[in-house]
């Protein structure tokens, strides 16, 4: 009995230390592991970095542009009668001056892109947010499920024990002992499918928070989800404000009408200077030439491109308008819809949970008892059970689509 008790003890111990090695996460932890971590949000950051280096050239100037080479000089064997008439070797300067207008535009629509970058990371980390409270839910379910299914399975292993007991003494039927070991057999079946589900959720946990396959983590099974609806988001003002999709959007309007500008101030002009200087081959004085040059882009086969480049960018700016305004009030809706269906989704989860179960727990263990004292036969006591079960399973199926809606309510709200 020492030898036992002590073996029982050390078994306990070992057990505590392999569940004691598996990380406990909080949803929380699992969320800024997310954003802290996945690669894909790395995507979004390098290239705002990349609009930002293209803004601060935004406002550069052309390089100036040099030349050398001869002026009026004649032709190899001309004869030339003066001094003047054997030309000379020319040197030139030139520089563009962009309008500062033009430059301004620019910078302000390559920062605008910069914007619209930073509101793609938030949208996709939203989504991301929500896949890893999804997995995370699912495994809670799935834990659950099989605490059930484990509780089960002793319940099923008892009656089998005392309908072997008994076959020999014709109190129960060898078909009904054969319907029990197939019942038996499939919830064992159904605890290594869920032990797998429980695996697939935990890879694709790690996957997401781009952690190493092999680290051995586990949830805070005792998690509770509480729906907290907001009552401000029936302002489709409000919405929009709390929404990096519809920001995102927003900030494509404004980019576009950025851009709308950049194209409208193609109308002003530009400008040029040159400086040219000769150094005469005879006997003639240093020259030079100065110009100023402008460029005249109101002229009507020059005009009509930018012209129409800014009507189109007015009638994509007014699509994006109404693409937002609908993406706003499907939003709405979408939400309103779920809050309903949350709603009578906890008060079926409540009828589960203090009526349906319960009742059906008693009147199962009603007839175990009665099957203990042999005044019920092995098939009522399986019936008993599987209507049990099969109400605990339903109550975990609601649950789980209770939690679905709830994650699909906070992507929705940007949570």
């Amino acid at each position: 009995m020492k030898y036992n008790t002590k073996t029982i003890f050390l078994t306990g111990l070992c057990m505590a230390a392999i569940q004691s090695s598996a990380q406990i996460w909080t949803l929380d932890s699992v969320l800024a592991t997310v954003e802290r971590n996945n690669p894909a949000l790395e995507v979004y950051d390098n290239r705002v970095k990349a609009m930002d280096a293209y803004a601060k050239g935004a406002q550069s100037w052309m390089a100036p542009m040099i030349g050398a080479g001869t002026f009026m000089k004649p032709y190899p064997g001309e004869t030339t009668a003066h001094e003047n008439e054997k030309g000379a070797w020319m040197f030139s300067l030139e520089q563009e001056i962009p309008n500062p207008a033009k430059l301004n535009a620019s910078k302000r629509y390559m920062d605008a892109r910069s914007d619209t970058e930073k509101q793609a990371r938030s949208a996709r980390l939203n989504a991301l947010r929500s896949e890893a409270r999804m997995l995370y839910y699912q495994w809670i379910v799935a834990e659950k499920k099989l605490n059930i299914l484990v509780e089960s399975e002793r319940n099923m292993e008892l009656m089998l024990r005392l309908s072997r007991i008994r076959y020999p003494y014709n109190q129960a039927s060898l078909g009904s002992i054969y319907r029990a070991e197939g019942r038996l057999g499939e919830v064992q079946n159904t605890i290594s499918t869920t032990k797998s589900d429980i695996e697939s959720i935990r890879h694709r946990l790690l996957a997401i928070m781009a952690l190493s396959p092999g680290d051995d983590i586990m949830i805070d099974t005792a998690t509770r989800v509480v729906f907290e609806p907001d009552p401000t988001l029936a302002d489709t003002a409000a919405l929009g404000a709390r929404r990096s999709d519809i920001r995102q959007l927003e900030e494509s309007i404004r980019t576009m009408r950025l851009n709308e500008e950049l194209r409208r101030v193609q109308a002003k002009p530009d400008f040029k200077i040159r400086f040219d200087h000769m150094q005469p081959i005879g006997d003639m004085p240093q020259s030079f030439s100065a110009m100023a040059m402008v460029s005249i882009p109101i002229a009507p086969w020059s005009s009509r491109m930018y012209r129409s480049e800014v009507k189109g960018m007015r009638y994509d700016i007014d699509a994006m308008k109404a693409e937002r305004d609908a993406m706003l009030i499907e939003a709405r809706g979408r939400l309103t819809a779920l809050t309903a269906r949350i709603r009578a989704t906890e008060q079926e989860l409540k009828n589960y949970k203090s009526k349906i179960i319960p009742a059906l727990l008693r009147h199962h263990q009603a007839v175990m008892v009665a099957y203990e004292e042999n005044q019920e036969q092995l098939p009522a006591v399986v019936d008993a059970w599987e209507a049990l079960n099969a109400a605990q399973m339903e109550y975990l199926s609601k649950l789980q689509s209770y939690y679905v809606m709830i994650s699909e309510y906070d992507k929705e709200i940007e949570k």
